[in-house]
């Protein structure tokens, strides 16, 4: 079995006052740190389409407009050694285009630098799918990657 794609290359977060949140072509990934011995009966959480609210003891969390839609039904969150909320998120458009610069519409932006490291990482994945066998988790983008990179399915 292979070994996926971002646990040989990493990943690249956005650091919050909260935790920290990624993404991959897919999904995006929101680590909350939460007091330690929490229960999950002391956490409400509800992912929609373009909206997340996160309550944890009463205190709100996270709640607003995501950057971009997701799919609802795939959503899930998990609570993790009474310390740690992780929600993961199945982005709608997947491919290396769709990097989110933000987790919502105005709030947790990932800096210039953390922006320009998540669209490599995303255009490298969309390179190391199309080109099965190949290893491009420790490789080294430069040049036009924005937006995913350029576009070679016209080539033969």
């Amino acid at each position: 079995m292979s070994v996926h794609f971002d646990e040989k290359s990493g990943v690249v977060p956005c650091e919050t006052p909260w935790g920290r949140w990624y993404q991959t072509m897919e999904e995006v990934f929101i680590e909350v740190n939460v007091p330690p011995g929490t229960s999950s009966k002391e956490i409400k959480c509800s992912l929609g389409s373009r909206q997340i609210t996160l309550y944890v003891k009463g205190h709100e969390v996270i709640k607003g407009n995501l950057y971009a839609s997701t799919i609802a039904d795939e959503g899930t969150w998990t609570l993790e050694d009474k310390k740690l909320v992780r929600i993961v998120l199945m982005k709608s458009h997947r491919e290396a285009g769709n990097c989110w610069t933000s987790l919502l519409e105005d709030k947790y932006s990932a800096d210039p630098w953390v922006q320009d490291q998540m669209q490599k990482k995303l255009t490298l994945e969309r390179f190391h799918r199309e080109n099965p066998g190949f290893d491009f988790s420790g490789a080294e983008i430069s040049g036009n990657y924005a937006g995913g990179g350029p576009d070679f399915s016209s080539l033969k």
